[in-house]
């Protein structure tokens, strides 16, 4: 079997670098025996920091530095060829439009047989509507290359069936190579339900009431995470039911506060450590995941669906998101809201925990997905 590189681009370590990247390069080489090795292109700033954080999870990684600024990537090609050259490699799947463009440079230049793209979203639509890159060069070409990155490889991964829909309505995509693995939940995950007096505990702890309906807001509140949206959504439940609360699990944050000077004994927050997110999220009732309706998340994967779920939690979710509103739909796992409609304290009932946890088993493990990454395997050999 020949080696394979999966290649990132300018994606610093997070939990979902370590669920998504990390944790599926292991699952890789321990349980289909893959003999993929992690490079990852990482920022000079806190460089030796990040290689050791990637390292400890992955302890084979090549970790390079970057020409400081994406919109230099072409300039780390000369680097990714010497590293195919010492690894002998035959493949690369890259995570992202800027690595597979490189990954297909590599691929023209001769030095790897396949190159195969992660897509991980509609990433001239996001930077676009969200304005998340600073470099107006890079905004110009990145149509071409995400078109690039959509067409050519060899082989393909897709997060949801929407973003295959993207492909062929914005790039004429044609083909049937790809496989949908939409995010995630990191190999350990393990459903563990929560006693009413570990709930109560955990409540307390955070100054929440133990008989309060809590919904649960995990995330950042910025661009594509739609926080107006979610204000205007769940204001009127907080003012109708003197029962509702929400938390968010968040960093600080200026909307938050305002919330909360508005219903201080109802809008709390928290900030907590990782192996402290799930046992909050199960003390809680409800997972929100309310965006607008946009090209970004009409395609999306977010990984809070899985974990929402995997906490034991049903869903809130907006009509629009990924490929999601129907699972919800189809699997009883929550509420499904269409564009401009609120929620009401009728609406919010109890679903049994482990059900939820159920779904993530079935569809959101690694375990789940085998046949579709042996499919990956297999096209990129």
């Amino acid at each position: 079997m020949s080696r394979m590189i999966y290649l990132t681009y300018a994606d610093q370590p997070s939990g979902v670098y370590s669920s998504q990247v990390c944790d599926v390069v292991n699952f890789l080489n321990d349980n289909l025996h893959a003999d993929i090795r992690l490079v990852a292109f990482v920022s000079l700033r806190n460089f030796f920091e990040t290689k050791k954080r990637i390292q400890s999870e992955v302890k084979d990684a090549i970790i390079l530095p970057m020409i400081p600024k994406a919109n230099y990537w072409k300039c780390s090609l000369p680097l990714l060829l010497i590293i195919c050259l010492l690894t002998r490699t035959k493949s690369i799947l890259a995570r992202g439009v800027l690595a597979c463009n490189l990954a297909l440079l590599c691929r023209k230049a001769g030095f790897i047989k396949k190159a195969g793209y992660d897509g991980r979203g509609a990433i001239a639509a996001e930077w676009s509507e969200y304005d998340v890159v600073p470099y107006p060069n890079l905004k110009i070409t990145i149509h071409h290359l995400e078109k690039n990155a959509a067409l050519n490889p060899d082989f393909r991964i897709s997060v949801s069936e929407k973003l295959v829909e993207y492909w062929k309505e914005r790039f004429s995509y044609q083909d049937d190579k790809h496989v949908v693995i939409p995010c995630l939940v990191n190999s350990s995950f393990k459903f563990q339900q929560l006693s009413k007096e570990e709930k109560t505990a955990i409540r307390q702890k955070h100054g929440i009431h133990p008989d309060a309906f809590v919904l649960v807001y995990s995330g950042s509140v910025s661009g594509w995470q739609s926080f107006g949206l979610v204000k205007q959504t769940l204001r009127p439940l907080l003012k109708e039911s003197e029962n509702a609360a929400l938390l968010f699990l968040s960093p600080p944050d200026k909307h938050i506060e305002e919330m909360q000077k508005e219903l201080p004994e109802r809008i709390f927050r928290a900030w907590v450590k990782h192996d402290e997110v799930t046992p909050l999220l199960s003390a809680c009732d409800y997972g929100v995941l309310i965006r607008e309706s946009s090209v970004t998340n009409r395609v999306a994967s977010p990984t809070k669906f899985a974990e929402y779920l995997g906490a034991g939690l049903p869903v809130i979710i907006s009509a629009g998101i990924g490929d999601y509103a129907d699972f919800v739909r189809n699997n009883r796992c929550g509420i499904v809201l269409e564009e401009g409609q609120s929620i009401s304290a009728a609406a919010l009932t109890r679903f049994p925990a482990e059900e939820m946890a159920s779904l993530v088993q079935r569809f959101f493990t690694k375990e789940s997905q085998v046949e579709s990454y042996r499919k990956v395997l297999s096209a990129l050999r």
